[in-house]
């Protein structure tokens, strides 16, 4: 399971089931209190929560307590295209559930029930979405006529950078079987500074016995945090390095990523979005390149397997490494970021982090909808490197999740022509199943050849 924790650590998580312990009911005074597990649950009438174009939705709606229904519960509900806004509407839960109206879709596209309840002073919240032939769903984004000139010449400027690296073993860290590195390399410049070089910093974990092993790149999710190499695919005789893309080392102490989270680096993911040579992505995206560069001069690597995987914004940079990069032989996507961004300029759900969504409140378009940004984004849409994949993937998400919607991700994966493999496990919002990790594993495990 190892090779798939720090993936979950990689995302934003948010649960479409939330759960926690609070009393219900009042009780009387010295009487045993009961503190129960409260759930919303909601399903499709379809057990494959998949529709045809104009078929009728219903939605099943329980309200429980220890896996008992909770009477005369209230909820607020709201049903319509996931991530847009909907109207809220009351109503009460009798004790065999509730049946809401979910209308229906005439274009592809998912269709999200969304409840919430007070329930003793606490807010539980859970949500259905149907899908309305996903297979068809088409991706908005435009690809600019240059866009395939503009990266080959970025990757020519960052080809005239020496991989001058830097390794430091880490004595504490190291096992029997695998050497544990902090490394870093240069890569093309920073956001104010493009033709200075700046750094990449990551864990290297190496088998420590003699011979010539398949590597794998861990690209990370969004925000910025500590990382620590995956010992445990090493140990199966894999070269792993994980990397940060913040540009600082990635052993410091937690807090300090925080601080920059909350400072320096909050919302990094809009900056310079104005510029396509200056946009925050233009140097992780080369800096993901350069970690390739950096696995291909280790004396162990086999020459021929190099994996990139990422969740979340990291799956987003596994689709756009793999694509850039003709040395990548394979790809493990989770819930992949910046999915077809431009849809929200049209009133359907894009990925994150969503530069294009109208305010939810006043529904005014947003700040960040200007010509500028919007013709930078199509230069970093996911959508776009998608269609240039020929290597095989591993694609995973849920249809409840409102971070990275199925709409988006959807939209890159009709695209892709090489050989592909969707896991859907449908009830879950931007989170994790251990049969999801489990089936991730296997994939890596199976294409990697590992015994």
């Amino acid at each position: 399971m190892r090779l798939f924790k720090l993936l979950l650590l990689s995302s934003c998580l948010t649960l479409s089931l939330v759960r926690a312990t609070e009393p219900i009911t009042p009780v009387p005074a010295g009487a045993t209190l009961r503190v129960a597990t409260v759930q919303i649950r909601v399903a499709p009438d379809h057990r494959d929560w998949t529709y045809q174009l104009g078929e009728p939705t219903h939605f099943k709606v329980s309200v429980t307590a220890d896996n008992e229904p909770i009477e005369a519960v209230t909820i607020s509900y709201s049903v319509g295209p996931e991530t847009m806004p909907a109207a809220t509407k009351t109503v009460t839960v009798p004790l065999d559930g509730l049946v809401i109206d979910g209308g229906t879709m005439k274009e592809p596209g998912f269709l999200r029930c969304t409840v919430t309840a007070d329930i003793a002073g606490r807010v539980y919240k859970g949500a259905g979405t149907a899908a309305f032939a996903p297979e068809k769903i088409a991706a908005y984004q435009v690809e600019p006529a240059d866009f395939d000139a503009f990266w080959q010449a970025e990757k020519s400027k960052l080809a005239k950078i020496p991989v001058e690296s830097r390794l430091t073993l880490l004595p504490d860290a190291c096992t029997d079987k695998v050497n544990v590195y902090h490394v870093s390399f240069p890569t093309l410049g920073g956001p104010e500074k493009p033709t200075n070089p700046a750094r990449v910093y990551g864990i290297l974990c190496e088998p420590k016995a003699p011979g010539h092993y398949p590597a794998v790149l861990k690209v990370p999710g969004a925000h910025v945090r500590p990382y620590f190499g995956d010992k445990e695919l090493a140990a199966r005789g894999v070269i792993t390095l994980e990397i940060g893309i913040s540009g600082v080392p990635v052993n410091l102490p937690k807090e300090v990523y925080d601080a920059l989270d909350a400072g320096a680096l909050n919302t990094y993911w809009m900056y310079n979005l104005d510029d396509r040579e200056t946009y925050y992505y233009h140097r992780v995206f080369l800096g993901c390149i350069r970690a390739n560069d950096f696995l291909a001069t280790r004396e162990m690597w086999d020459g021929k397997n190099l994996l990139v995987m990422g969740a979340s914004q990291g799956g987003q940079l596994a689709i756009a490494t793999a694509a850039l990069d003709s040395r990548v032989t394979g790809l493990c996507a989770l819930h992949p970021a910046f999915c077809d961004v431009a849809a929200e300029l049209h009133g359907r759900a894009g990925g994150f982090p969503h530069p294009f969504r109208p305010d939810p409140v006043t529904s005014q378009p947003s700040i960040h909808s200007t010509p500028a940004k919007i013709a930078t984004a199509t230069y970093y849409d996911t959508v776009n490197f998608a269609r240039r994949l020929k290597v095989p993937g591993y694609y995973t998400w849920g249809y409840n999740d409102d971070v990275c919607p199925p709409t988006s991700t959807y939209a890159a994966y009709n695209v892709i022509t090489a050989p592909k493999q969707l896991g859907l496990t449908l009830e879950l919002s931007h989170s994790y199943t251990p049969e999801q990790a489990e089936a991730v594993n296997n994939w890596v495990v199976k294409f990697l050849g590992l015994k």
